[in-house]
C-alpha cells in the first residue's frame, strides 16, 4: 500500500514543484518511470503463466507490440494535418505512396475502439494460439520453443513495409493523445499516473486470480499437470484462459508504453526483447506477483544506467545476471528474500501459536501435502 501511494501520489506531486526547488522531480525522471511501470505490468502478466502455472512463454514481445500498435496507430491519425506533409496519412505512407488509408486502419479513429482494441487484439490472438498449443497437448519446452517462432515470425513480418505499419521504422512523431499535446509536461504526468493506477489494478487483478479456486488449479498444474488431468480437470482450458489474460496485461503495458516513449517499432516485438521481459522476472522472483514489478523496475533501471555511462557492459551485466539468478538465487530477489526472513524470525512461530494465527507448515518438506485440486466442478 505504501509503495502505491509513493508510485501514484508522491512522485507525481513532486514533479508539479516549481523548477528549481530542491525535492522535484525531473520530466526526464518521472517519464522514464511511467515506462518502467509499463514493463511491471507486462511482467505481471507473465508471471501469472510462468511463475503461477509454469508454462514459459518465450512470445509475449509480440502481445506487447500488438497493444502498442493499436495505441500507435490511433496516435498516428491523430496527427492528422500537422504532419511533415500536410497530409491526413500518416507520414510513412506518403513515402510509400499509399494513396488512401487501408481498411485495417480506419476503425482507429475512434478512441473507444481504440481502448477495447488494446485488450482485445492480443487477448484474442492468445486465445487462438493457446487453443491450438494447449489443446494439442504442447507445453514445456516444446511450446517455449513454438513462442519463440513465433516472435521471430511476427518481427519479420512487421518489418514488411507492405503492411503499411511502418515497416522497421515503425510508428513515431504522435503529437497528442486524446485532444492532449504530448509534449505538455501535464499530459506526461497524467500518463504516468494513469500507468501507476493501471499497475496497481493489475496487481490486484494478479492476485485475485491466484487466490481464487482457480488459481489453486493453476499451481497444481506447475506443480504437476498429469495429476490434474487425472483429477478431471482440463489444464488446457486453464492454460488457454491464464495466457490470454497475460497477453491482455502486455497488450495494455504496450497501450501505455508508445505516448509515453513517443515510438514503437518491430525491435520490441522480436526474440531479444521477449527474453529479458523473462530476465525481469526471473531477477525479481516468480511466482511472487510482487518480484515481478521489483525485476521489471530494478533491472530497467540498471540499464538505463549502464547505458547511459558504460554502454559496452550492458549485455554483460544482462547475461550475468541471468546467469547467476540460474545457478545461485533461482528464487529471485524477491522469494531469496522472503526465505531469508523466515529463517531469521525464529519468534514468529512460537507468537502465532500464542495468537493463534496460522504460520509455516512445521512438517518437514517430503511430509508435507501437495497442492490440492479444489472441489470445483471439472471442465472436459
Amino acid at each position: 500500500m505504501a509503495a502505491a501511494l509513493v508510485l501514484v501520489v508522491v512522485l507525481p506531486a513532486l514533479n508539479a514543484l516549481p523548477p528549481g526547488s530542491a525535492l522535484r522531480v525531473s520530466d526526464f525522471t518521472l517519464n522514464l518511470f511511467g515506462k518502467f511501470l509499463a514493463y511491471a505490468i507486462l511482467a505481471l502478466g507473465i508471471d501469472l503463466i510462468w511463475g503461477y502455472t509454469g508454462v514459459l512463454s518465450l512470445g509475449h514481445g509480440v502481445f506487447f507490440g500488438l497493444g502498442a500498435y493499436a495505441m500507435g496507430m490511433h496516435l498516428m491519425l491523430e496527427i492528422g494535418t500537422r504532419s511533415v506533409y500536410g497530409n491526413v496519412l500518416p507520414d510513412f505512407m506518403v513515402w510509400n505512396q499509399v494513396k488512401e488509408l487501408p481498411l485495417f486502419w480506419q476503425p482507429f479513429y475512434s478512441v473507444p475502439f481504440t481502448l477495447v482494441a488494446v485488450l482485445v487484439v492480443p487477448a484474442l490472438f492468445a486465445y487462438v494460439f493457446g487453443y491450438l498449443t494447449f489443446r494439442s497437448r504442447i507445453r514445456g519446452v516444446y511450446f517455449s520453443i513454438i513462442t519463440q517462432a513465433l516472435a521471430l515470425s511476427t518481427w519479420l513480418l512487421f518489418n514488411r513495409n507492405a503492411m503499411n505499419l511502418g515497416g522497421t521504422n515503425g510508428l513515431s512523431g504522435f503529437k497528442s493523445i486524446f485532444g492532449f499535446t504530448l509534449s505538455s509536461a501535464a499530459t506526461q504526468r497524467g500518463l504516468y499516473v494513469a500507468t501507476a493506477l493501471c499497475l496497481c489494478g493489475a496487481f490486484l487483478l494478479c492476485r485475485w486470480i491466484t487466490r481464487s479456486p482457480a488459481g489453486r488449479v493453476l499451481i497444481a498444474i506447475r506443480d504437476s499437470e498429469t495429476r490434474v488431468l487425472f483429477s478431471g480437470y482440463s489444464p488446457a482450458a486453464f492454460k488457454v484462459f491464464v495466457f490470454v489474460v497475460s497477453a491482455a496485461l502486455a497488450g495494455l503495458a504496450g497501450a501505455l508504453y508508445v505516448p509515453q516513449v513517443g515510438i514503437i517499432t518491430p525491435a520490441k516485438i522480436g526474440v531479444l526483447p521477449s527474453i529479458e521481459m523473462i530476465i525481469w522476472v526471473a531477477v525479481g522472483g516468480r511466482g511472487t506477483l510482487l518480484g515481478p514489478v521489483v525485476g521489471a523496475l530494478g533491472v530497467n533501471w540498471l540499464q538505463s544506467l549502464l547505458t547511459t555511462h558504460y554502454p559496452d557492459l550492458w549485455l554483460l551485466v544482462l547475461g550475468g545476471l541471468f546467469v547467476g539468478v540460474v545457478l545461485f538465487f533461482p528464487d529471485g530477489v524477491v522469494g531469496t528474500l522472503q526465505k531469508l526472513i523466515a529463517k531469521i524470525r525464529p519468534g514468529a512461530r512460537a507468537a502465532a501459536r500464542q495468537t493463534g494465527r496460522p504460520d509455516e507448515d512445521p512438517r518437514p518438506e517430503e511430509a508435507k501435502p501437495q497442492t490440492e485440486v479444489p472441489h470445483i466442478q471439472a471442465h472436459r
